[in-house]
């Protein structure tokens, strides 16, 4: 299927490792130009080199930014726009915060939470929005968690972070839509990312694969994701093909939502 990426420009937080590099994988392999940005400097150079062994005649550039300062995003943003061009593909995308119930943390826990996940996915959005605007043609997607869509009450301070960001798309479907400019949420059950494969050892005394299958038991697919699988409908959303699909959270789950 072709999906019209070719010389589009992709912006992927959190590109470095798990479902953001999953992303910016698949659509270097469909031509587009990709920026990632992420903290860990030798984290980074490492997904360049191997991005760029895969890259189908786009360009790739990855950046260390903390997008915690919120200074950083629309400088990353600008930078990205000089050297490849303004952003066409927007993935938001961050590390969750701690599991536990609601009344496990205090107050200074909530904002963190809020800090760390919430407020970073809008601050990239918005610096990203003028050049989607100008081109007429955009794509945000918004990655968050199944948590958007089942409540889980272990995940407490991830469900509201993340509810946020859903509420941020929501506002902005109506107002973008004469601009060409979709808006998406992905929300993703347990793929086999490196925090889900430690919690999963964690589980069961380093036994990774127990602890994978006991996830599974839970998902009527009987197996976790696979982040190659999640790429796979985000880069559809990013694409051409996906012009008539925006304010929708995408649960990419397994089923698992259906039995709770």
């Amino acid at each position: 299927m072709e999906l019209g990426l070719t010389h589009k420009v992709a912006l992927i937080a959190g590109g470095s490792s798990g479902l953001g590099l999953a992303v910016a994988e698949e659509l270097v392999k469909e031509g587009a130009h990709v920026a990632i940005g992420a903290r860990d400097a030798e984290r980074l150079a490492r997904a360049e080199a191997h991005l760029r062994l895969m890259s189908r005649g786009g360009k790739v550039l990855a950046t260390r930014v903390d997008l915690k300062e919120h200074g950083a995003a629309k400088a990353w943003v600008e930078d990205v726009a000089s050297k490849l061009g303004g952003p066409h593909i927007v993935v938001t995308n961050s590390a969750g915060p701690p599991p536990g119930p609601a009344t496990k943390f205090d107050i200074s826990a909530y904002q963190e939470a809020i800090d760390t996940v919430m407020l970073p996915a809008i601050n990239l959005a918005l610096a990203s929005l003028p050049y989607m605007k100008a081109a007429k043609w955009g794509r945000l997607l918004l990655i968050t968690s199944e948590t958007v869509v089942r409540p889980v009450a272990r995940f407490a301070l991830s469900g509201t972070a993340r509810l946020g960001i859903v509420g941020f798309a929501s506002a902005l479907v109506q107002e973008l839509g004469d601009c060409g400019v979709t808006v998406n949420v992905l929300a993703p059950g347990y793929t086999r990312t490196p925090p889900v494969e430690r919690t999963a050892g964690t589980n069961t005394s380093g036994d990774v694969e127990a602890g994978l299958r006991a996830m599974a038991a839970h998902i009527p697919l009987r197996r976790v994701g696979e982040p190659e699988e999640f790429a796979a409908a985000a880069a559809f959303l990013a694409s051409e093909r996906a012009s008539f699909i925006t304010g929708t959270v995408q649960l990419i789950d397994g089923g698992a939502s259906v039995i709770g």
